[in-house]
């Protein structure tokens, strides 16, 4: 921008701050719907223009979040900018009216405002209002002025006009002329208001007197405070060329398309002189104050007066070009003449429409509901009328369409719900047309992604699965892989596998099974056996990433396949304390004669539990035989007297399993006359440990054993009390005596004395003292059963067991304890041995040989 003569830069600051302070701040106006603001130009920068939070009723504390921006064109200067901070429009950079409005009148700046979550639009118009910032300027600092001696007074010379940027009344308000005798100045105005200044001769020139006149003209603009430009104009008096070229018209006026190429003719112009000769040959020149654009576009041919295009028209910088032509003749003391000629352009559809993507909002949420906006569109052409109308448009096969918000903004929705595992991006063809003839048009694509939501659960492969481990597994060995899919993508899509909390026997899943958590490979954590376990369930659940995270669940049954990893455990005959089971056979025995039956049991199913038995070694295999299915032993010949009287067999046990499983029991056989009653190998029963160790008998047998263990020993204090107590209450009189003892050592028990005998005492009514009633013959022999019952108790079911032993000095008569009336019960019961696991035939005979070599061995000791 330039500055008057003799004006520095610095003068302007306080003019402008002096027409801010007169205007008042800045007030929105309305316009159409709109905001407008008006603010001098050249202010600094930071200069306040508008509380944009809060004339649009923003929330000053989110525009940051909210993205308040000024949309502008790439390439644009921002003059103006929004302080997020506090919403307050300022001043960017120094705004130059003349710089930014080249054309007179109103000079506007519009800015679109944007502000997102929710997307809004908001337009603003800022004038900027011309300061007195120039001065007014003439095109030389000194003009010289030739005028004829013989001019007539009141002759008017048209000086060349004083140039300011500035609008309305601050531009060139009036013209002075210094003091002189010959000349006045008029000051004209044209019918664009603009002024121009003309010398008057007031009294007649005499060149013989006066060969030059020097004026100073001096140009004032109507600003506050007044500025002004001068001139020098030297006023030569010339000899008589006493006629001046003539214009057919002082203005003209011409139409032009803007794509007219260059060398079209605008204008022919024609001036007359009535001279003759050299003074009234014309030639044509732009004036001087013709500005740079002018002669840039435009060309005078000096001697015809065509006006022809230089350069190429811009419709859209300028729609009317201003030329100042000046014609004088090539006489002395010639005289130019001006004129105007106005070149109005026509628009021309030379400019497609611009698509500009204001804001986009991608990607976009698959599950957007309909109308959710996606990016904001602004269209525009540089064309006037219905070349500059544009219209919008999208590809009919997406779901989007364009809504128009303002005039050529445009906002681009969805029209319809997304899935991305359908379509997972969308190349969204947008075409601008305008309506010139032929209509141009812009396309441009705008790839909208669709954003990923966890709306799909994971999928397993198969619905369930089915796992076979052989027994005896490695701990840590993989034995099976679940796979689930899922069609999000990203971490919505990201599996992880795990294991439902559960117990298996009454142990955590976890200590069974592992499962990678990526992978969904599955590992063992311990070795299985199938005669624990056979087969358990587990559920596997894959769940993935997302937020909030999807899960599928699948059941894994795991089958454990025996394997033949138990060899037979033979439970009879069991020999005692280690050496080799013996058994006695009469040499009266008849081929197929019972020996006894060799049973083995194996922990494993199917064929690996399968047994068989075979003689393996024997000293006459003549003389016994084993069955292969039951293992008895039988005789197949009667005795010789050639035969040993002591055989020894070696029996073999062998199971199906591949490789087969075996195990082998000694036998040693005595031959004799007479069969004693006495106690068979082949009745014990007892499992060795490793047997029991791998049978769920020994756990029933255990927790017998400690259950019985508990009661006996809960009995025992139990009846230790009742016996205090009575003893307490015999020392009053009515003590309990040990009965006299009736056993009967030489007889053996019978079959009855497995039976139960139920003896009932009733002590007479209102008797405080305890009651005993000693059972002969009930119990084993050389025992006496005895019974004490305490007032308290009519009837009680516990037994000591004592040595019998003749009653002492301080003992009363037992006699004395029984009255007529007393009914004693007594409950005894023989423990058998448990023979659940032995053949069915081979439980009775080993039962009965166990019971009459018990009560045989008892005799023994009693005897003893």
């Amino acid at each position: 921008m330039r500055a008057g003569v003799g004006c520095g830069r610095g003068r302007f600051f306080f003019p402008s701050v002096f027409l801010l302070l007169l205007s008042g701040p800045p007030s929105p106006r309305p316009a159409g719907g709109q905001l407008r603001y008006t603010v001098p130009e050249e202010l600094e920068h930071g200069a306040f223009v508008a509380n944009l939070g809060e004339d649009l009723g923003l929330d000053v504390s989110t525009l940051s979040a909210r993205r308040f921006r000024i949309v502008s064109r790439a390439g644009a200067r921002q003059h103006l900018e929004v302080n997020l901070e506090n919403g307050i429009l300022f001043v960017n950079e120094r705004i130059d009216r003349e710089e930014v409005c080249e054309a007179g009148g109103t000079c506007l700046l519009h800015l679109q405002l944007l502000v997102e979550s929710p997307l809004e639009l908001y337009r603003v118009e800022v004038e900027v209002l011309d300061i007195n910032d120039h001065a007014p300027t003439f095109p030389w600092q000194e003009y010289v002025l030739e005028v004829a001696e013989s001019a007539v007074l009141g002759a008017r010379f048209p000086l060349e006009s004083a140039q300011d940027p500035d609008v309305g009344t601050n531009s060139v308000h009036t013209y002075r002329l210094s003091p002189n005798g010959y000349f006045s100045l008029e000051v004209q105005t044209r019918s664009d208001a603009s002024k121009f200044a003309e010398l008057v001769l007031e009294r007649a020139l005499d060149r013989e007197q006066q060969r030059a006149h020097r004026v100073l003209l001096t140009a004032l603009d109507g600003g506050v405070p007044e500025r002004s430009g001068t001139a020098h104009i030297l006023v030569t008096v010339l000899d008589a060329n006493d006629n001046v070229p003539a214009f057919d018209q002082p203005s003209y006026g011409v139409s032009l398309p803007e794509d007219a190429p260059a060398g079209t003719l605008v204008i022919q112009l024609n001036a007359t002189d009535l001279d003759e000769g050299p003074n009234g040959e014309i030639e044509y020149s732009f004036s001087g104050h013709a500005p740079p654009r002018v002669r840039e576009l435009f060309h005078i041919e000096p001697r015809s007066g065509q006006v022809l295009l230089k350069g190429p028209l811009d419709y859209e910088r300028a729609h009317l070009h201003e030329l100042y032509v000046q014609a004088k003749d090539r006489g002395p003391s010639a005289v130019a003449v001006h004129c105007r000629v106005l070149v109005h352009l026509l628009d021309v559809n030379d400019n497609a429409p611009e698509v500009t993507l204001t804001s986009v909002s991608t990607p976009v949420l698959e599950d957007a509901p309909p109308g959710t906006v996606i990016a904001v569109i602004s269209v525009l052409d540089r064309d006037s009328g219905d070349n500059g109308r544009v219209s919008c448009e999208v590809s009919p096969d997406v779901p989007f369409e364009l809504r128009s918000s303002f005039r050529n903004y445009y906002t681009l929705v969805t029209t319809q719900a997304l899935d991305r595992e359908v379509v997972p991006e969308y190349n969204v063809s947008i075409t601008a047309r305008d309506m010139g003839s032929p209509a141009l048009l812009t396309r441009s694509t705008l790839t909208v992604p669709v954003s990923d939501v966890n709306d799909n659960a994971p999928r397993f492969l198969q619905p369930s699965y089915s796992v076979y481990v052989m027994e005896n597994n490695a701990p840590g060995a993989s034995i099976c892989s679940v796979s689930a899919l899922d069609p999000d993508c990203q971490q919505n899509a990201y599996l992880s596998y795990s294991i439902a909390d559960g117990h298996i026997h009454g142990m955590p899943v976890g200590t069974y099974v592992s499962i990678n958590s990526d992978s969904g490979h599955m590992y063992a954590l311990r070795s299985l056996d199938y005669e624990q376990i056979r087969s358990f369930q587990i559920q596997v659940q894959a769940q993935d990433a997302g937020f909030p995270p999807l899960s599928a669940n699948v059941t894994v049954h795991i089958f454990v396949l025996d394997q033949n990893d138990n060899a037979p455990v033979i439970v009879s005959p069991m020999p005692r304390n280690g050496s080799v089971a013996t058994e006695l056979v009469p040499r009266s025995a008849r081929p197929g004669y019972l020996v006894g039956t060799v049973s083995a049991v194996d922990a494993d199913a199917g064929l690996n539990s399968r047994l068989s038995y075979q003689l393996l070694q024997a000293t006459d295999f003549t003389l016994f035989s084993v069955a292969p299915e039951t293992g008895e032993l039988r005789t197949l010949r009667s005795f010789l007297e050639q035969d040993a009287p002591r055989q020894q067999l070696v029996v073999q046990v062998r199971d199906g399993g591949q490789p087969a499983l075996s195990a082998t029991v000694s036998l040693l056989l005595s031959v004799v006359e007479t069969m004693p009653q006495t106690l068979s190998d082949f009745s014990e029963f007892s499992l060795p440990p490793e047997a029991s160790s791998s049978s769920p008998l020994t756990l029933y047998l255990l927790v017998s054993l400690g259950s019985i263990s508990f009661t006996f020993l809960l009995a025992i204090l139990i009846l230790t009390a009742i016996r205090c107590r009575g003893e307490r209450r015999s020392r009053q009189g009515d003590r309990c005596s040990p009965p006299p003892c009736h056993c009967c050592p030489g007889s053996r028990p019978s079959s009855d004395g497995l039976k139960t005998s139920n003896l009932t005492a009733q002590p007479p009514t209102g008797t405080s003292a305890a009651t005993c009633l000693d059972v002969p013959g009930g119990g084993p022999p050389g025992y006496c059963y005895k019974v004490c019952l305490g007032p308290e108790s009519a009837q009680s079911d516990f037994m000591f067991l004592k040595p019998c032993s003749p009653p002492r000095n301080n003992e009363k008569d037992p006699g004395k304890l029984s009255q007529p009336g007393q009914h004693l019960q007594v409950s005894k019961q023989l423990k058998q041995p448990n023979t659940d696991w032995l053949p069915a035939g081979v439980q009775r005979p080993a039962l009965k040989r166990y019971q009459l070599g018990h009560c045989r061995d008892r005799g023994r000791e009693w005897k003893g």
